[in-house]
């Protein structure tokens, strides 16, 4: 008797799904590996960039997100702000915290970095705009991205 957590087994096309969204992966995380190695960063390093373009993190959501240990951020932290490319600051809400920001210099490389990623350019250059609205919008629904989560 099957019970309501037994799941069952997926239909060739999830499979094949599942299958080209891994190649996808894969072909991202290589040449993410290589547009970092232009600039002299580590995957690593290019990620945590990549991060604080966004917003200024405290180190321990910077080791959360990128899935490591808080030491390995501090380290990171470290070497981007010996180059530069990153400066830590008190947190205004509570001061004991430090964040670490990005710096212009480093905002100008994170961008160039996100630029530089080729591999999806073409192909999706080859869509419509409808086309890739689509799949912009499937892809939030497989995140669970919900519309009024997006930024406007």
């Amino acid at each position: 008797m099957a019970t309501p957590h037994e799941t069952r087994r997926p239909d060739e096309l999830t499979l094949e799904v599942v299958d080209l969204i891994g190649s996808v992966v894969a072909r991202y995380h290589e040449e993410y590996e290589e547009a970092a190695a232009e600039h002299a960063l580590t995957g690593a390093q290019a990620r945590l960039l990549s991060l604080l373009s966004l917003e200024p993190l405290p180190m321990r959501k910077l080791a959360q997100r990128l899935r490591c240990e808080p030491s390995n951020v501090t380290g990171i932290v470290d070497r981007l702000e010996a180059r530069g490319l990153v400066e830590r600051r008190p947190d205004p809400a509570d001061r004991r915290v430090k964040l670490a920001a990005v710096t212009e210099e480093g905002r100008t490389v994170a961008r160039g970095l996100r630029e530089s990623l080729r591999f999806a350019r073409e192909p999706l250059a080859g869509l419509s705009e409808e086309e890739r609205l689509a799949l912009r919008d499937l892809l939030r629904r497989m995140l669970g991205v919900r519309q009024e989560d997006v930024p406007q």
